[in-house]
C-alpha cells in the first residue's frame, strides 16, 4: 500500500497544549498513523504517513483546533511505511530558534509564491539565505544561497549577528524544507531591524513540486525527516545522496 506523507505545521495560540496531546494520539491509532507531531503554545508542527483516508481524518481535526483552519500542509507519497512509530510530544517552541518575543503568525516575512522565486535567485540585489543546518545543505540548495553552516537552527540568530553587515542594501530571501523556519528566522530579522526580507512559501518541498525540472535552480536533493531520507523534484524519493 502506498502511504500518504503530510508534512504539516501552524503557528497558532494554543493555551493549554498538553490537552491537544492525547485526542491526537486516539485519532492517529485509530487511522494507523505514525509520525511525530510537536505540539507547543505557538503551535503545532510534524510529520506523519499512512493511509490516504487515515491522514485526511488527521488533518481534520488539526484543521478544527484554534487558529489552525488554514493548516500549511506538503503531501507526498512513500512506497513503504516511513516511520516506526506514533510521537506526539509537548515542546517550548515547535522549531527552536530561542529568542524570546517572537511572534510568527504576526510578524514573519511576506511569501514569495514558488512560480516567482526564480526570479529572485537570478537577481544580483538578492541574496539566498538557507536557514537549515549544514547537514541538510549538502543534500542539495538553489545556486548562489548562502550555507550558514550552522548544527542547529538555534544557531542561527548568533550567524546573524555577526554577519548582517555582509547583507547591507540587498534583500533577504530566506528558504528551509517546508517553510516553518522561514517563518520564525524572517521574523527574527525583523525583530533586527531588517525590513526587505522575504521567503520560499512551503519551502524547498513547495518549489520542488510545483517548479518544472527544466526550469529549476535547485541542485541536488532535499534531505526529508524520515526513512525515504531525501526527495527531489515531483517529491520524487531519490534517498542518500550521491
Amino acid at each position: 500500500m502506498t502511504n500518504t506523507v503530510a508534512a504539516l505545521y501552524k503557528f497558532a495560540p494554543f493555551n493549554d497544549p498538553s490537552m491537544l496531546r492525547q485526542p491526537l494520539i486516539d485519532l492517529c491509532a485509530a487511522q494507523g498513523v505514525k509520525g511525530t507531531l510537536l505540539l507547543a503554545r505557538e503551535g503545532i508542527n510534524g510529520t506523519i504517513a499512512g493511509g490516504a483516508d487515515g491522514i485526511a481524518a488527521v488533518l481534520d481535526h488539526i484543521r478544527a483546533l484554534p487558529g489552525c483552519a488554514d493548516l500549511d500542509i506538503k503531501c507526498s507519497t512513500a512506497a513503504a511505511m516511513p516511520f516506526q512509530r506514533l510521537k506526539v510530544r509537548l515542546k517550548k517552541e515547535i522549531v527552536t530558534l530561542k529568542v524570546a518575543g517572537l511572534d510568527p503568525a504576526r510578524d514573519a516575512a511576506p511569501y514569495v509564491d514558488p512560480a516567482d522565486w526564480n526570479a529572485l535567485v537570478d537577481d544580483p540585489d538578492t541574496v539566498l539565505i538557507d536557514t537549515r543546518n549544514g547537514f541538510e545543505v549538502g543534500y542539495g540548495s538553489f545556486a548562489g544561497a548562502v550555507d550558514p553552516a550552522t548544527k542547529s537552527f538555534g544557531e542561527f540568530p548568533e550567524w546573524w549577528r555577526a554577519n548582517a553587515e555582509r547583507f547591507a542594501g540587498k534583500r533577504v530571501a530566506m528558504f528551509c524544507t517546508g517553510g516553518i523556519r522561514c517563518e520564525k528566522s524572517t521574523a527574527f530579522l525583523r525583530h533586527e531591524g531588517v525590513e526587505d526580507v522575504v521567503h520560499l512559501k512551503g519551502g524547498i518541498l513547495a518549489y520542488l513540486e510545483q517548479v518544472p525540472t527544466e526550469e529549476s535552480r535547485w541542485h541536488g536533493s532535499c534531505f526529508v525527516f524520515d526513512e525515504r531520507v531525501s526527495v527531489g523534484h515531483g517529491l520524487v524519493e531519490v534517498g542518500e545522496k550521491a
